[in-house]
């Protein structure tokens, strides 16, 4: 029975012999010429006693090194990949309302208007200038922005944080070293805050359904001076959420009745049929920053209580 055991393992043994040494001899090969794929030869799976030329055997770098051992916080290519847009809006909605609250800002005025318009210009632009500048000034005055009550500013000047009519407001505010809000946006052209913003108040944007969602979450009134698309979308995203209840009713003025209503003939809209009538009551217009101011009270924005 040994003979005959010894007759039948020994042709195996000597097989599986030969078999280890080819695969020993592939390994050697495939460590020398740097190859990176297996031999047909060689089994699935990787032995102790027989190694076998995988990848995963012998890693060509440190692992300490690879993206896959990057804290994830840390990781740009993670963060900044498709997958983590979610997480991305959220970062940005949090961050801005982190600086709100620690500011102590329950209520913004939030002014829009034109980028393109500049100090001392001729005709209606140097006063649409002028008046956004009044207004800041005035609203910041009487606003509450400049006191605390109950640990709260209130009324406080926010804009898109550019040039034009947007800075013309935020250096009203600063003339009586109010606070103001500054909701920059990058574009593809440089854009840099106007320098009337409060620095700490001075925020950035990527994504402009979050920069749309903080100009109007805490908005007690919205002021709309002269303007191109940008001021058309701002106004008719506001003028939106007013129209079907998604925002809470607040006073929306538009600045310069000649100039919007050449702009835009709303009139249009309602006579056709795309709007109810009583939508034209949504807003209404003012001609000076101290109409303004008292168009905004008549309609019920609440300036805070001095103290």
């Amino acid at each position: 029975m040994f003979t005959y055991g010894a007759a039948f393992v020994a042709p195996a043994l000597r097989q599986f012999r030969e078999r280890s040494q080819k695969n020993t001899n592939d390994h050697k090969i495939y460590a020398l010429n740097g190859r990176k794929h297996v031999t047909s030869n060689d089994t699935p799976f990787c032995s102790a006693l027989t190694p076998h030329p995988c990848e995963h055997c012998f890693p060509s770098h440190n692992a300490a090194d690879l993206p896959s051992y990057r804290l994830a916080a840390l990781d740009q290519d993670f963060i900044l990949g498709d997958s983590m847009r979610g997480v991305r809006f959220m970062l940005e909605y949090e961050k801005v309302e982190e600086a709100l609250r620690e500011w102590g800002v329950l209520s913004t005025i939030v002014v829009f208007g034109s980028a393109r318009v500049r100090e001392a210009q001729p005709g209606r632009r140097g006063a649409w200038y002028d008046e956004a500048r009044k207004f800041g000034r005035l609203a910041s005055e009487r606003g509450g922005a400049l006191t605390r009550n109950g640990g709260k500013r209130m009324n406080v000047i926010a804009t898109g944080g550019g040039p034009g009519i947007m800075e013309a407001a935020n250096r009203g505010a600063h003339d009586v070293c109010a606070p103001s809000i500054g909701f920059n946006i990058t574009l593809p052209r440089e854009q840099v805050p106007n320098p009337y913003t409060t620095p700490e108040l001075t925020f950035r944007f990527h994504y402009f359904a979050i920069r749309k969602m903080h100009l109007a979450m805490r908005a007690s009134a919205l002021v709309v001076f002269p303007g191109g698309f940008g001021t058309l979308d701002e106004m008719f995203e506001i003028l939106t959420l007013r129209q079907t209840g998604k925002a809470p009713k607040v006073p929306i003025i538009l600045f310069d009745r000649d100039y919007w209503q050449s702009a835009i003939n709303l009139d249009v809209f309602a006579e056709n049929g795309m709007i109810d009538s009583e939508d034209r009551d949504l807003f209404s217009y003012a001609d000076s920053a101290e109409a303004l101011w008292a168009t905004l009270i008549d309609q019920g924005l609440s300036p805070a209580i001095a103290g």
